[in-house]
């Protein structure tokens, strides 16, 4: 496979390169990045073919929009597909010091979040990215973190998405569609069970899957991948790297799931590891193969903040990889014995 191959995004009938880019850490996600090295990082993919670019509010509080809006007002956005998220809005602090916490991202931008899932807050969100952007279109709008980990307690999570699917927030989604605004609807996901959630009450063009699959683990095929292959759901796979240790290896220091990485996952990632080396593969070019071999899954979006990083991801998903890779890992357990692998 090539990066600028173009696969089908399930039912949505939307192409997007089997590489796309991630703006999470063009937001200064853990480090700040100078605004120059950003701009050559996005001009690096762009010129590489790739024309995914996802990227969200939240990624350093605006920053990473404003960025992604400013390099591709410059280019031809013909087949672009840009995507971005909603369900937070940003707004000037409200603290008389004017000090905002951005949390892990690096010197992102000094507004504040505050959640909504209503009918007028998905459409301010929408406007806003726009803005952000200084393009008048966006493709794929994702739903985003209403999984019960990245709220306090469950209940908190339910009630905003009752807020979505009751106060307007989905109906204000719909109508942006069916204007031909944006072109699809989905979701991110970070938890298993949010598909089978979500599911039970809306229906999606697509889902942004996060950490629940990956070399490291591959929980979601049990029901919810296979839902997604039954019902043509396209997955746009986030996090390939699991955000970090699927690049690094199993390093001092290495996360997984944006955090410090368990012993447990230290040792897994080591033994892939030294199976990927005994074949000469890179793990980042297991990763990215592994993830895109899933017959949902249309793309990968690895985040990159050099030119080099970029050039290295159009490689790792080229390497050549023989069968008996997959066939070790999976002899050894380190791999589901049902997970689709890639076919040569």
């Amino acid at each position: 496979m090539t990066a600028t191959k173009r696969v089908r995004l399930g039912r949505s009938g939307i192409e997007v390169t089997a590489l796309g880019f991630g703006g999470a850490t063009i937001g200064g996600l853990f480090r700040r990045i100078p605004e120059a090295q950003v701009q050559e990082t996005l001009a690096a993919a762009y010129e590489a073919g790739i024309r995914l670019f996802d990227t969200a509010p939240l990624y350093g509080h605006g920053q990473s929009e404003l960025r992604l809006g400013f390099q591709l007002r410059q280019r031809d956005l013909g087949d672009t597909v840009l995507a971005t998220k909603v369900g937070r809005l940003l707004q000037p602090p409200r603290r008389p010091s004017g000090e905002v916490d951005l949390g892990g991202w690096s010197g992102g931008l000094p507004f504040a979040l505050r959640w909504d899932f209503s009918y007028g807050g998905i459409m301010r969100s929408y406007e806003d990215s726009l803005q952000r952007f200084g393009i008048t279109r966006v493709d794929l709008l994702t739903i985003h973190d209403l999984d019960y980990s990245e709220h306090a307690t469950p209940e908190i999570s339910d009630r905003y998405l009752d807020q979505l699917v009751r106060a307007g927030g989905w109906r204000a989604l719909e109508e942006l569609k069916a204007a031909g605004e944006i072109r699809a609807i989905g979701a991110g996901i970070n938890d298993p069970g949010t598909i089978t959630r979500f599911t039970e009450r809306i229906t999606f063009d697509y889902f942004l899957l996060a950490m629940p699959y990956s070399l490291v683990e591959q929980e979601l095929l049990n029901d919810e991948l296979s839902y997604c292959t039954e019902h043509e759901v396209g997955i746009i796979k986030g996090a390939p790297y699991a955000s970090g240790i699927l690049a690094t290896g199993a390093v001092p220091g290495a996360t997984y799931n944006y955090s410090a990485a368990v012993p447990e996952v230290h040792e897994r990632v080591a033994r892939i590891s030294a199976v990927c080396e005994r074949h000469g593969v890179p793990l980042r070019a297991a990763a990215l193969q592994f993830a895109l071999a899933h017959p949902a899954i249309a793309t990968v979006i690895p985040g990159a903040v050099t030119p080099a990083e970029v050039r290295d991801n159009v490689a790792m998903v080229a390497w050549p990889i023989a069968g008996d890779l997959w066939q070790e890992l999976k002899h050894d357990g380190l791999l589901r014995a049902d997970a689709p692998t890639p076919k040569r």
